[in-house]
C-alpha cells in the first residue's frame, strides 16, 4: 500500500492544548487581540472609514499591484525610501524621508519603538484609560508597563504625569492624542513638558489626528525642539486604508535609524509599498470624507448628550458614550439589531465610530430603542478608569 494511502487517517499533528505548551509565563492564560469581526450590516466598532477609496483610486492601484507584481520574485526595496519620501511630503514641516519610518499599521512601528528602547529592566508609561494595545507591545518587549490615570473628564493630569516620570523613570512615554478609546485630545504645552521631565523616548500617537477638530494642532510641530520625541499615524483611519495595512512615524533621523536596526528584514511588502504610494499621491480624495465623517461624530455626540447619556469629548472619528449598569446586555441588543459597536474602555461605557448617514439613523433607531429598559449608572459614580476591553 503506498504510504499515502496508509497515513490517510492519522490526524496530522499530535495532540496538544495550549496549556500543554511551554509559554512564555506571561502569556500563560492571555488571549490574542482583536474586536469581533462579525457579518452585520451596520459596522461601528473599529473605528474604520466606513467609505471605500473612489474608482480612479482603485485603478490606479490596481495598475501599481500588477507592476509590482512583475518583480514579486524579487526582495522589496528594504527601507521604503520613496514611500518614506511620499509620507514625509504628505505630513509637511520640513521633514524629509530621513525622519520617516514605516511599517505593517501603527501596531508594527509602535513595537520597534519598544524593542529599540525599552526592554527588559525598563518601563513604558502611559494614561489610563487608553489603547489596549499598548500593554501588549510592552508585555512582548519584556518591558515593565505602567500607568496614570486620567481626570474623569478622560483629560491627561500634567501634574500626576510629572510626578509618575520622576517615580518611575520611564524610557518610553506614549501619549495617544486624540486618546482612544476616549477621543480626548492633550495640549501640546503639556507634552513639551513631559518630553522636558524625561530622558526617555516620548511618542505621541496621532493615529486620529486628521480628525481633530479645526484649529487642533499636531504634536509634528514640537520636533524641531524636542529630539526624543516620535509622532506616529496611521493610513487606516481617515486614508480609508485599514486592509493596506501602512503606519508611520516622523522623528529625528537619528531615532528612525535606532527603528532600522530591530525591524525585519523586507518588513514591508513591495505591494504594500505600491499601493500606499497611490493612495498618498490622491491623499485629496483619500481624506475627502473627513469633513462628513466629523459631522457624524458631532452631531451623535450631541444626540447622545440629549438623552442623558454621559459622552466623552472627541476629537476622533467616534465618541464614548455611557454610564451602563449592564454595558454588554447593551451591545448584545444593539448587535441583534444589526448595530455591532464596540465594548472598551472603562466599566459601563461603549464606544461608536462614526459611519455612513445610513449607519448613523441605524444606531440611533436601535440605541432609543433600547434606553428606555436600559438602567444607567449616576454621574456621580466613581471607578471610571479601571479599563477593561
Amino acid at each position: 500500500m503506498p504510504v499515502k494511502q496508509a497515513l490517510v487517517d492519522v490526524a496530522p499533528t499530535a495532540p496538544i492544548t495550549l496549556a500543554e505548551l511551554p509559554l512564555r509565563p506571561e502569556l500563560v492564560g492571555e488571549e490574542p487581540y482583536g474586536a469581533p469581526q462579525l457579518d452585520v450590516p451596520h459596522l461601528l466598532n473599529v473605528n474604520e472609514n466606513p467609505y471605500p477609496p473612489p474608482e480612479q483610486v482603485r485603478a490606479e492601484a490596481a495598475a501599481a499591484v500588477a507592476e509590482a507584481m512583475a518583480g514579486l520574485n524579487r526582495y522589496p526595496e528594504r527601507d521604503a525610501v520613496g514611500l518614506r519620501s511620499d509620507l514625509a511630503s504628505y505630513l509637511g514641516h520640513g521633514l524629509n524621508s530621513d525622519h520617516i519610518w514605516c511599517g505593517n499599521g501603527s501596531n508594527e512601528v509602535l513595537l520597534h519603538v519598544m524593542l529599540a528602547f525599552a526592554g527588559p529592566d525598563r518601563t513604558a508609561l502611559g494614561f489610563a484609560p487608553t489603547y489596549s494595545m499598548y500593554p501588549e507591545y510592552a508585555r512582548d518587549s519584556h518591558t515593565r508597563w505602567v500607568t496614570v490615570d486620567r481626570r474623569p473628564d478622560f483629560t491627561l493630569d500634567r501634574d500626576a504625569a510629572l510626578a509618575a516620570i520622576e517615580r518611575e523613570r520611564p524610557a518610553v512615554i506614549i501619549v495617544a492624542n486624540p486618546n482612544n478609546p476616549t477621543g480626548t485630545s492633550t495640549d501640546l504645552d503639556t507634552i513639551r513638558a513631559l518630553h522636558g521631565a524625561t530622558d526617555g523616548m516620548v511618542v505621541v500617537d496621532e493615529a486620529y489626528q486628521e480628525f481633530a477638530r479645526e484649529g487642533t494642532p499636531s504634536a509634528l510641530e514640537l520636533l524641531p525642539t524636542c529630539p526624543r520625541l516620535l509622532v506616529s499615524r496611521t493610513m487606516s483611519k481617515a486614508f480609508a486604508f485599514a486592509g493596506g495595512r501602512l503606519g508611520y512615524l516622523a522623528a529625528a533621523p537619528a531615532v528612525v535609524d535606532a527603528l532600522r536596526i530591530v525591524r525585519l528584514p523586507y518588513h514591508l511588502s513591495a505591494v504594500t509599498q505600491a499601493v500606499a504610494r497611490v493612495a498618498l499621491r490622491h491623499a485629496d480624495t483619500m481624506l475627502a470624507q473627513v469633513d462628513a465623517l466629523r459631522a457624524e461624530r458631532d452631531a451623535v455626540a450631541d444626540w447622545l448628550t440629549e438623552l442623558g447619556l454621559q459622552v466623552a469629548a472627541s476629537d476622533a472619528n467616534f465618541v464614548l458614550f455611557g454610564r451602563f449598569a449592564d454595558r454588554h446586555r447593551v451591545w448584545q441588543q444593539l448587535l441583534d439589531a444589526g448595530v455591532l459597536i464596540r465594548e472598551v474602555g472603562p466599566p459601563g461605557w461603549l464606544r461608536v465610530s462614526a459611519g455612513t448617514p445610513a449607519d448613523m439613523a441605524a444606531f440611533r433607531t436601535a440605541l432609543a430603542a433600547v434606553l428606555p429598559h436600559t438602567q444607567l449608572v449616576p454621574t456621580s459614580s466613581t471607578n471610571v478608569n479601571n479599563e477593561e476591553d
